[in-house]
């Protein structure tokens, strides 16, 4: 059994200005960041990398990346590849509201109850994939 630690995952939401659904990945983000797994995943700030930052370009580079996107342009996604990582995987907030159609986002500022559940259905499952690149059981699995 090797004793070398995984590295944190990092989970980067888009920014989502002016979006509800990018509302609804920010609160994912921090869901799993803060109630889901801490310690084990952390989030990265979008205009890091759009700016260039290098260090967060090396960040994205040398741990596994969780891209968030809130619309279809994607911008999480992209922003890691042009900072010469792939993402270790893509969630996109569309994907849970067209499985749950019921569940619609209030607004911005404000995503409501429903945004809150969309939040988090889409936090547990990226929450299991934060287990599955660390390498560990999902702990709704064990």
């Amino acid at each position: 059994m090797s004793d070398k630690r995984v590295p944190e995952v990092i989970i980067l939401p888009c920014s989502g200005i002016g979006k509800a659904f990018g509302s609804v990945g920010r609160e994912a983000a921090y869901v799993v960041t803060e109630e889901l797994r801490p310690g084990q995943a952390r989030t990265l700030c979008l205009s890091l990398l759009t700016l260039g930052d290098e260090e967060a370009k090396r960040r994205v580079r040398r741990q596994p990346t969780i891209a968030i996107d809130g619309c279809p342009k994607t911008c999480a996604r992209i922003n890691i590849e042009q900072a010469g990582a792939e993402p270790a995987a893509t969630f996109r907030v569309f994907d849970v509201f067209r499985k749950h159609k019921e569940l619609k986002a209030r607004g911005v500022s404000d995503i409501g109850e429903a945004g809150e559940k969309m939040a988090r259905i889409l936090a547990e499952e990226i929450a299991q994939k934060v287990d599955e690149l660390q390498g560990k059981e999902s702990e709704r699995d064990a």
